[in-house]
């Protein structure tokens, strides 16, 4: 075994598994090698020499079920997934209810945020992203597929991925966020950003009831304006549809969808350039709120916030890393972040990358 990875598309009953049965995935310094590859990505936020753009090559593929009742838990590619270092052997029989240590607190969030917060005052930047990462550990490990299963039953709009390499490690994601999907000459992508939790009755419905802020509906607009402005580089049949409400566990996002043509797919890696990372994961201006955010960021995010799903001939399925966390034996480490407009508070901030860690956090309590 190289390198697996299992993912599964919003609303799906199969999962599609990838093994490179050997040597390592390609190492990739930009997306602009990615033009006319196949093959499972990885991208880190950042890419560097130690965190690079990870190919999976397809030598192995095989769709099995995500359905209860229907999985082949004996499946040779499950046992495979089993024993990817550094995550333990042994499944765990149950989870404590409560965790036991936290990597970030609101002391040094706050910190963070003073910093970023400052340059927004100062008008250097429009929108500035701010993600921390918290570490639960747990008694006793849960194997990474058991993860993965949890993860298509609790979030069935969601993208879900399970990622094993021995370069960037184990890293469990559910995101709601399309960078780049099509095939043939049809393409889409998305805006995403603005972030309200469900509560009480608002649970039972898909975000309709909302009422959005001033903040939610201008730093959406911003990534749809950046969203538009990238497409203009490369094709001029494109549309625009929203925003509108959508939900993702419980939570809600503000979303706009673009529909475009390619007169080929020769040059997806071009386009991922261009477009990644988008102000939903970075800010504006683009460059210098990423050069900010790499030098003054608490913790830095490795492949949080980076991109990853399929890049095929046929078709092209990936998504932006949001909610994911990384897996090392019994200790869990979480990522979220949330954008940062002038008149964003921390308590308000801290308390979405609360709602938005919850979407991991959730799969390490074993449900009943």
């Amino acid at each position: 075994m190289s390198a697996l990875a299992v993912y599964r598309l919003p609303y799906g009953k199969f999962a599609t598994m990838i093994q490179q049965t050997d040597g390592e995935p390609a190492e990739l310094l930009s997306c602009a090698e990615l033009n006319g590859r196949q093959g499972f990505v990885m991208a880190p936020f950042e890419i560097t020499d130690s965190h690079p753009i990870l190919l999976i090559r397809p030598d192995k593929v095989e769709r099995i079920s995500v359905e209860r009742g229907m999985r082949n838990e004996e499946n040779s590619f499950l046992q495979d997934f089993s024993c990817v270092p550094p995550v333990a052997s042994e499944q765990s029989s149950s989870a404590p209810s409560t965790f036991r240590f936290s990597l970030s607190t609101p002391n040094t969030y706050a910190i963070d945020f003073a910093n970023f917060h400052s340059q927004l005052e100062l008008g250097t930047f429009r929108k500035i992203v701010l993600a921390r990462c918290a570490e639960e550990e747990l008694a006793e490990s849960i194997l990474p597929m058991e993860l993965f299963y949890r993860a298509c039953d609790l979030y069935p709009r969601m993208f879900i991925s399970l990622v094993c390499t021995k370069k960037g490690g184990c890293w469990l994601t559910a995101t709601p966020e399309i960078l780049l999907e099509g095939k043939g000459t049809d393409w889409r992508t998305i805006a995403l950003a603005g972030t309200v939790r469900l509560e009480g009755e608002q649970l039972s419905g898909e975000g309709e009831t909302v009422n959005w802020s001033t903040k939610n509906i201008q730093e959406q607009r911003y990534v749809a304006t950046y969203i538009a402005e990238c497409l203009e580089q490369f094709t001029s049949e494109f549309s625009e549809e929203g925003p509108f409400s959508v939900r993702a566990a419980n939570l809600v996002h503000l979303r706009s969808d673009f529909t475009f043509t390619l007169p080929s797919n020769d040059h997806l890696g071009d386009l991922l350039q261009a477009l990644y990372p988008t102000p939903a994961v970075c800010g504006l201006p683009k460059r210098e709120t990423f050069h900010f955010i790499t030098h003054n960021e608490h913790t830095p995010r490795l492949y949080y916030s980076g991109f990853q799903g399929w890049l095929g001939e046929e078709e092209t399925h990936l998504y932006v890393s949001l909610r994911c966390m990384k897996v090392e034996d019994r200790r869990y480490y979480l990522y979220a972040g949330g954008g940062l407009l002038k008149d964003s508070t921390e308590e308000q901030e801290w308390q979405e990358t609360e709602a938005k860690l919850e979407t991991m956090r959730g799969l390490l309590v074993k449900s009943e």
